[in-house]
């Protein structure tokens, strides 16, 4: 089995075994490429089902000479264990050789968050009088009022609002589906914007159940609406690296703050592990105070 095969049924299994979104496979590819590209340098004789754990710690040797961050090197190791654990599931190596590759340590990195005030202002910084006004406004306060990560609004579809129940449905990484509730603001915008501009534009064929659009009639695009925030960042002076996930990121710390269940967050995010969803608890040491005041039995 030489690289090219083995990539592309790799490809094969993330797209239709494991149902992964075509980004995320995009990125366990490019994982795998850089490890063919070493070994077709450093072992051109060599198969993917050759390479053993002497290998893959070169080749990690190889990523730290180039001064790659941890964080990246832990992306790529991650990719790689996912190439070989498809290898070894699919009987072409006996032995896994990246069991016992070690991860580079990864210092806990706090995301940004914005405050409500700061939110606000963000907002309220849009110009309703421009075309592209009441469209921006309801697609920052969906962002915000439901957690979406930036993929899952430009995706959003007509018939994944179901606004009589006060829900939306999300389709998240690897297609899975949850419900997120979406507050009355944020459906007061949408109908604005579906009002005032959505409905009177020309949308192109095969656009018509996108529920953000741009001026061409077509889904707006992730960068479009990074574009958008750090314009409106740059209009009030916020001097915050903030993008799209940072009105993720606020959106959980504001429900954990406010005492919601870490476990509710969780399913709103669509996050898999509570381990991930519990890193904004680290973020109110008030909040943890206050657990503990509430149910420690020695408070």
């Amino acid at each position: 089995m030489n690289w090219e095969r083995a990539i592309k049924d790799f490809e094969y299994y993330l797209k239709l075994e494991k149902g992964l979104s075509a980004n995320t496979v995009q990125a366990y590819i490019n994982d795998v490429t850089h490890l063919k590209n070493f070994s077709l340098f450093k072992y051109p004789t060599y198969s993917p089902i050759e390479i053993k754990l002497q290998q893959l710690e070169e080749f990690l040797s190889y990523l730290n000479d180039l001064e790659i961050h941890a964080r990246s090197q832990a992306r790529i190791i991650s990719g790689i264990k996912a190439f070989y654990f498809f290898l070894e599931l699919g009987d072409y190596i006996k032995e896994n050789p990246s069991m016992l590759l070690s991860t580079p340590r990864l210092d806990k990195k706090l995301p940004i968050v914005l405050t409500v005030e700061e939110i606000d202002e963000l907002i309220g910084a849009i110009d309703l009088s421009k075309p592209d006004g009441h469209r921006n406004r309801a697609m920052l306060e969906v962002l915000y009022s439901c957690g979406l990560r930036v993929s899952e609004l430009v995706e959003l579809k007509l018939f994944q609002l179901h606004f009589d129940e006060g829900f939306i449905r999300v389709i998240g990484k690897g297609n899975k589906e949850r419900l997120v509730p979406i507050s009355a603001k944020a459906i007061r915008e949408l109908n604005n914007y579906f009002e005032q501009t959505r409905n009177t534009q020309k949308i192109q064929k095969g656009f018509e159940n996108y529920v953000f659009l741009n001026k061409n009639g077509r889904n707006i695009t992730r960068v479009m609406v990074f574009t958008i925030i750090k314009q409106l960042a740059k209009k009030i002076g916020l001097n915050k690296p903030i993008s799209p996930h940072t009105f993720r990121h606020s959106f959980a710390t504001h429900l954990v703050e406010g005492g919601a269940d870490l476990r509710a967050v969780q399913q709103m995010l669509g996050h898999e592990s509570i381990i991930t969803t519990e890193i904004y608890t680290h973020l109110d040491k008030t909040y943890l105070k206050q657990i503990i005041t509430d149910f420690h039995p020695r408070s």
